[in-house]
């Protein structure tokens, strides 16, 4: 805290701010220091506001031992001075005899007959104010459960009496109830008691957060396992990281454990690393351990003890490791309970939560699966085995020379060969062979430098891969190889010319996801170091000699590809005459020397060349012509590209029926390949735009996160990152919130990604989708401080101001929403400054519409004038619009705002110039035609004015009048869906007439 508090004014206000922090640490030091500062003021009704504050911050905060004694300096108050004491006061006081009870038996160095002496004065001041003691009996029926004697008993005499207004609240109680026949082995009684708070009709702070954590593993044991996924991706958000309620965060790692998703359960175990340093509460510790070592236990019995794991500070942990320290830990909590209470309670409930077997081999939880094997930092992801894969077991001599004869051929299997090569050759204590075949160790290591150079090229990593191919030319010179060197070389000119121009925010390819902009144009600078590229790849092969055939097309098609890559860059008509040439040149000498591989690539490249022009039909018959070509003779690990290639082909001609079976085609075929050989995440990726363009958006989803999940296996992160953040988008497009936020959180989480290194708007991208995704599940609070960090990080985009126009226009929506009009008007001048640079007319409009409808709808009269202010720059946003020539997606601009315009009015109860705007939207709208898709715009038109006219101006004629021309005009174009509203408002308007 800054400086302490000088008023009592002061004071409130500094106690309200600190309310709305979370629970925590911060929170918690903020309310002692308020406490200090309050004690100096001579007034004791600060002191106790304070106290009451801090006494809330230890209870949320997991901190048990410090709650009683703030708890009895508050009730010293109040026998000492209850005039302090309003009725609010007194019942909050009453209230928090519940807390200390519950800290009480958090402890288990207090004794069992303090507990019981606490309830004892918790019952004896109940009676003496005059208060049911319903309240009490629920305190006695939680000591009697966590002591485990007379349960039953306990459960009656509480259950059985009538709710006070002390009473916990409902959804509490009912989890109170659940879990004491969850306890009896009752599942069905437990989830029938629950349904109330897992339907969401009952709910508080705390729930249905923890109830969710309980139900869990009843729910699978039903049968449930849909509701108990769903519950589980909703429930563990509400109480992540919440160190009062650790324990509910150990039965999300629990279930984890017993439904195959060990290592979803290592990554939310990470995410809650503070937990263990942060819960002070040894009874909320010892649920939150035992949940921990069930997961623990069973990464361990998988075999996996090695594996990294995140536990207490101070350290590094391993699997194993960790999960001995947490027994350790755990068994003597256990203990310690059960030597307080008397009973063998706890350690028997440990014991039975440790011995449970999984309950389902596998439940898909999210839409990234992750496995074990996936888990250690920076080791390759291992991809499951779709295909034979070759045998690689001959001596070294005859490996090697299968690699080589692979790679001549550029067969997808050489990969594997070189794999196992370099393996054997970075083995300790390798020996060189002494063969001629093999040649000097020189060689082998430029192949091998070669091999690793195509990779990381495949990846966009073409700084790595230019450095490597020019180590490996020299060490083919050293070797006497001087072909294999110029080729190398040649390689080497194509990858620098792909380097990006600059470092810029636009870095990377692939697809891109939906959102914030790139960075600035960099294709002129791209152009020319293709060009250059080019000129010095013919200038190289004019001085090659010694080429052997399929070397010289291999340079061929590095010079052709070149300028194919040129043509991409540039979009010009005026480069695609010099691609068709080159590409002339490979095709006529591959098909003079028989090199059946690249006879197969210069027809993918016309074909390629023919799209990129705009000449379709020439590329669809190239494409056909290849594909036939690759069925008579091959090579047959070409054919799933061909058919990718004509499925995009077909997708850019609305075919998205054929491009669907040819990309069906293509992964049935590419399944006899590596996938990186056939680029088997395109295919997926592609086959999701088929699908969606087909209305099988699951289908898509399906699709999305495959692709993403292959181009992870090959280690192109910012491809699969750029594939997860388009099914997170479509996953919110479907309802599948929870999804969505899940999806987003584990990307999020990845270090790479917290760093910001694929791409700082790729990262921005993911974070404004999950903000997008917590507004639609009603986490107001949290997408709104996300919108915020979001807006002003955006602010800095010089480069891509536009993007800053929506976050902003958004985060003043959010704002609005939260009734804090004054902030939400700062956002939106922000988002229109940004606009001015960057014009989004359709985002702007819409959210200023929006401003002006919450302001006028939470504040009537008195929000007017703020509101038209918002409507006259939509106003100005529409003009630039049409200025433009701009053409809105959605509702036209200029009748979407007279129809808020007239909304906003009625809000203010000015009928009479609400109707006339209204009347101005319906003449902008014009009378809807037979297949016009505006009728149900122009319907609410007719029907809003017609309220005005013949409800609140009480004119009811003309109101009668306007709503049968339109159910005419409307019946009479086919739109009878459109008419029910504007007939149940003539109906009304009738019978009060």
């Amino acid at each position: 805290m800054p400086t302490a508090p000088q008023t009592t004014d002061e004071l409130y206000e500094a106690l309200q701010a600190n309310q709305r922090r979370p629970y925590g640490r911060t929170r918690t030091v903020t309310a002692e220091e308020l406490v200090d500062a309050a004690e100096r003021f001579e007034e004791t009704l600060p002191l106790v506001r304070a106290l009451l504050e801090l006494q809330e911050a230890y209870t949320y905060g997991s901190e048990p031992r410090k709650s009683p004694v703030a708890f009895a300096r508050l009730l010293t108050l109040f026998d000492e001075q209850p005039d302090v004491f309003d009725e609010n006061l007194r019942h909050l006081v009453f209230w928090r005899f519940k807390w200390v009870a519950a800290a009480l038996r958090a402890l288990p160095e207090i004794p069992l007959t303090s507990l019981r002496q606490w309830l004892t004065e918790m019952r004896e001041r109940y009676e003496k104010a005059g208060l049911g003691l319903q309240p009490y009996y629920g305190q006695a029926y939680r000591l009697a459960a966590h002591v485990g004697e007379d349960e039953a008993l306990a459960f009656e005499l509480w259950a059985g009496r009538t709710r006070t207004r002390l009473s916990d609240c409902e959804a509490c109680e009912i989890g109170e109830r659940a879990l004491y026949h969850l306890a009896a082995g009752d599942d069905e009684r437990a989830l029938g008691t629950w349904e109330p708070v897992l339907a969401g009709k009952e709910s508080c702070q705390e729930e249905p957060a923890r109830s969710i954590a309980h139900a869990l593993l009843p729910l699978l044991r039903a049968g449930h396992t849909d509701r108990a996924r769903e519950s589980h991706l909703a429930g563990y958000r509400g109480c992540r990281r919440n160190p009062s309620m650790s324990g509910e965060v150990g039965r999300h790692l629990e279930f984890c454990a017993l439904t195959g998703n060990e290592a979803r359960g290592l990554e939310l175990l990470a995410e809650n690393r503070n937990l263990f340093d942060e819960v002070d509460s040894p009874l909320e510790l010892l649920d939150f351990l035992t949940g921990v070592e069930v997961l623990l236990r069973r990464v361990e019995q998988l075999g996996h003890g090695e594996l990294p794991a995140a536990g207490f500070p101070g350290r590094t942990w391993t699997v194993s490791g960790l999960r001995a320290e947490v027994h350790g830990r755990a068994d003597d909590l256990a203990a310690r309970f059960d030597a307080r209470n008397g009973t063998t309670a706890h350690t028997e409930r440990r014991s039975s939560r440790l011995d449970r077997a999984p309950l389902l081999e596998a439940l898909e939880l999210t839409l990234r699966t992750r496995h074990l094997d996936e888990v250690v930092p920076g080791a390759p992801v291992v991809a499951p085995a779709a295909r034979t894969a070759p045998d690689l077991s001959e001596p070294l001599p005859e490996l090697i020379a299968r690699a080589r004869a692979l790679d001549e051929r550029g067969h997808p299997d050489a990969r594997a060969c070189w794999t196992e090569v370099r393996t054997r050759v970075t083995a300790r204590g390798y020996t060189h062979p002494d063969d001629p075949a093999v040649g000097p160790l020189a060689r082998l290591r430029a192949d091998l430098l070669a091999d690793e150079a195509s990779r990381l090229g495949e990846r966009d990593d073409f700084t790595g891969a230019a450095a490597l191919y020019e180590e490996a030319a020299g060490l083919y010179d050293d070797a006497g190889t001087p072909a294999h060197a110029e080729l190398a070389r040649a390689h080497a000119l194509l990858a620098t010319a792909e380097i990006p121009p600059r470092t810029s925010a636009s870095a990377g390819s692939g697809t891109t996801p939906r959102g914030p902009a790139d960075g600035a144009d960099d294709t002129p600078a791209e152009v020319a170091a293709l060009t250059a590229a080019h000129a010095a790849m013919v200038r190289l092969h004019a001085e090659s000699s010694g080429l052997a055939p399929y070397q010289e097309a291999r340079l061929l098609r590095l010079r052709a590809t070149a300028l194919g890559l040129r043509l991409q860059a540039s979009g010009s008509d005026g480069h695609v005459a010099a691609v068709l040439d080159e590409v002339g040149l490979l095709h006529d000498f591959a098909t003079r020397h028989d090199v059946t591989g690249q006879i197969a690539g210069a027809l993918i490249l016309r074909a390629s060349t023919f799209a990129l022009s705009g000449d379709l039909p020439a590329a669809v018959a190239e494409t056909d012509a290849l594909l036939d070509r690759l069925n008579a003779h091959g090579p047959a690990w070409h054919l799933p590209r061909a058919l990718g290639l004509r499925a995009r082909l077909r997708l850019g001609a609305q075919d998205a029926e054929g491009a669907h079976a040819d990309l069906g085609e293509a992964l049935r075929l590419a399944a006899d390949w590596p996938a990186d050989a056939v680029d088997t995440a395109r295919l997926h990726g592609d086959l999701a735009e088929a699908c969606l363009r087909l209305g099988r958006p699951d289908e898509a989803l399906r699709h999305l996160t495959r692709s993403a999940e292959l181009n992870l296996r090959r280690g192109d992160r910012f491809d699969a990152y750029c594939a997860y953040s388009n099914a997170a988008t479509l996953s919110l497009d479907l309802g599948r919130v929870e999804d969505c936020i899940a999806l987003l959180d584990s990307l999020l989480a990845e270090p790479d990604v917290a760093a910001g290194e694929p791409n700082d708007r790729l990262v921005a991208q993911l974070r404004l989708t999950r903000a997008r995704a917590l507004r639609a599940g009603e986490d107001l609070k949290a997408a709104t401080a996300e919108f915020l960090a979001l807006a002003a990080e955006s602010a800095g985009w010089d480069d891509d101001p536009g993007s800053h126009a929506v976050i902003a226009a958004e985060t003043a929506v959010l704002l609005a929403e939260a009734d804090e009009f004054d902030r939400a008007r700062e956002a939106a001048d922000q988002a229109l400054a940004a606009h001015a640079r960057d014009p989004r007319h359709e985002a702007l409009s819409n959210c200023l519409r929006e401003l002006a409808r919450l302001q006028a709808r939470q504040q009537g009269a008195d929000g007017l004038a703020g509101a038209l202010a918002f409507l006259a720059d939509a106003g100005r946003v529409a003009d630039g619009a049409r200025t433009a020539g701009y053409e809105a997606h959605g509702r036209s601009l200029d009748s979407a705002l007279a129809y808020e315009y007239g909304r906003v009015h009625a809000y203010a109860d000015a009928y009479e110039e609400a109707l006339a705007a209204l009347e101005k939207a319906l003449a902008l709208l014009g009378e809807p035609g037979p297949d016009s898709d505006r009728a149900g715009e122009w319907a609410e038109c007719v029907r809003f004015a017609a309220a005005m006219e013949g409800i609140y101006l009480e004119r009811p004629a003309p109101a009668l009048a306007r709503l049968d021309a339109a159910v005419s005009r409307l019946t009479a174009l086919g739109h009878t869906d459109e008419t029910e509203p504007l007939t149940s408002l003539a109906d009304r308007l009738r019978d009060e007439g």
